[in-house]
């Protein structure tokens, strides 16, 4: 582009000269003051390096990675002749950070981090996988050993493929791949760096001193001269109201609520048909649950058809077929694998080609927000109806015998023995008939059709257990 402006002004310049040799006063020379100018201008625009900075200063999770492919497609569109990731992290999620490290790696533009104190982790994989790295006085970077929520450090499995990332990053950008296994595993020795048995993590001035970072900088502006770019301008990467509802909304934390949110409503609905407002909140939970991870591509239309399916399954399982049984099992299925691979990237031509890691910790998420959904409503269940507000829901009525009530154990205890006829089908619960009387009756074995003849065998809390005769 450059030697195009070059070339054009040149010509130009060429053509007045020569108009002025054969027309004399026709055109001045003088008038090339207000032309040549304004191509200089225009070749000194051309050789600012655009820079297209993004920030990651938060735990690296699904909002990050997601900020980041935004954040590298913008860079790409304008033209951007540099990235520039200003990061202050203590890490996060490793799935989310090995996709950040392979977008990095993969890059055909460049792409240096500011590390602006801490790249703990996930973090300092990131880092490694920078073209440059540069960081202000008082910063770190290391401390890569996997851990759990707890803090506590995983099984070996999963430190050895930590170990491999962090080697391979490094062998890529030319840096020394044993130092960044060190930040793994204590247990690995590297001479007159890694030698306390202690999980290696850098000062700025030790990751200078081992070309893990270009240099000490307290600023982007220092950053940039330091690198040898004088002339510069940098475009900040802004997410706008919707990006920051979505990152949000996908955050595993929040969707794992989403989740208990989904359950709980629809386990109240069942318990108190005709409410409305449990079935309510419980569309709405699923809305926000897979409205983003749709639109962000990460959801697709059999996951939510599978979803419904499973719900359907589970009413018609409660309320068409008394009994748990396969369409319970297979409802309850559904909803977990359409919930599950809804939070999972698919990396092949098929829905199940996902990356086990992410899908294995969407699995746990699901599975332990169900359990928590339904500890909550239990628990939920009891305290609300004994409370002032919700009183009015339960019969609490002190049932006196000198009022005239009766004990239904008495009245049970005395049908064992009796016989009657299946009332409804019997599958195995439904309603029986005895002395024209309905009661809810279970069958002990086997189904029981309707117009079959039963006789009581027992009674446990209201409900008594018969058996076809």
């Amino acid at each position: 582009m450059k030697k195009h402006l070059f070339f054009v002004s040149t010509l130009i310049l060429n053509i007045l000269l020569i108009s002025n040799l054969l027309y004399g006063d026709t055109i001045s020379i003088s008038d090339t003051s207000e032309i040549i100018p304004t191509l200089k201008d225009t070749i000194i625009d051309n050789q600012k390096l655009k820079v297209y900075k993004f920030e990651i200063k938060e735990q690296i999770a699904p909002p990050v990675w997601r900020t980041t492919q935004k954040a590298f497609k913008a860079a790409e569109e304008v033209g951007a002749d540099l990235i520039l990731i200003h990061m202050n992290t203590y890490g996060g999620m490793v799935d989310a950070a090995d996709s950040i490290r392979t977008k990095i790696l993969n890059s055909k533009i460049p792409v240096y981090v500011f590390i602006d104190n801490n790249a703990a982790s996930a973090g300092a994989l990131i880092s490694i996988a920078c073209d440059s790295i540069y960081m202000v006085p008082g910063a770190s970077i290391g401390a890569a050993t996997v851990v759990d929520q707890a803090g506590e450090v995983v099984p070996d499995k999963f430190q050895s493929y930590m170990r491999s990332m962090m080697r391979s990053t490094a062998e890529a950008k030319g840096r020394n791949p044993e130092i960044a296994q060190a930040m793994v595993d204590p247990s690995i020795y590297v001479a007159g760096v890694s030698d306390s048995g202690k999980v290696l993590t850098f000062t700025t001035s030790e990751a200078i001193l081992n070309n893990f970072c270009e240099g000490k900088v307290e600023s982007i502006e220092q950053l940039m001269a330091k690198a040898g770019h004088a002339e510069y301008e940098i475009i900040e990467h802004e997410l706008n109201a919707m990006d920051k509802v979505i990152n949000f909304l996908i955050n595993p934390m929040i969707s794992g609520i989403l989740i208990m949110l989904i359950i709980g409503g629809l386990y109240f609905e069942l318990q108190s048909p005709g409410v409305g407002f449990p079935l309510a909140a419980s569309i709405a939970a699923a809305t926000l649950y897979f409205a983003p991870l749709y639109l962000e591509g990460l959801a697709s239309h059999w996951e939510i058809i599978i979803f419904v399916i499973g719900i359907v399954l589970l009413m018609v399982e409660i309320f068409a077929v008394p009994g748990f049984g396969v369409t319970g099992v297979l409802g309850l299925l559904f909803m977990v694998t359409g919930l599950t691979f809804a939070m999972v990237e698919s990396i092949g031509p098929t829905p199940f080609n996902v990356n086990v890691v992410p899908l294995t910790k969407a699995f746990f998420t699901v599975i332990i927000s169900i359990f928590l959904a339904m500890a909550g409503s239990l628990y939920l269940t009891r305290k609300l109806l004994t409370t002032t507000a919700f009183g009015h829901l339960a019969l609490d009525t002190i049932q006196d015998t000198s009022k005239g009530f009766t004990s239904a154990t008495k009245a049970y205890a005395s049908m064992i023995g009796k016989k009657g006829v299946a009332h409804s089908i019997l599958r195995p619960s439904g309603k029986v008939m005895i002395e024209a009387d309905i009661f809810d009756a279970t069958a002990l074995s086997g189904y029981v059709d309707e117009g079959d003849e039963i006789e009581v065998v027992s009674y446990h809390t209201g409900q008594l257990f018969v058996k076809k005769i």
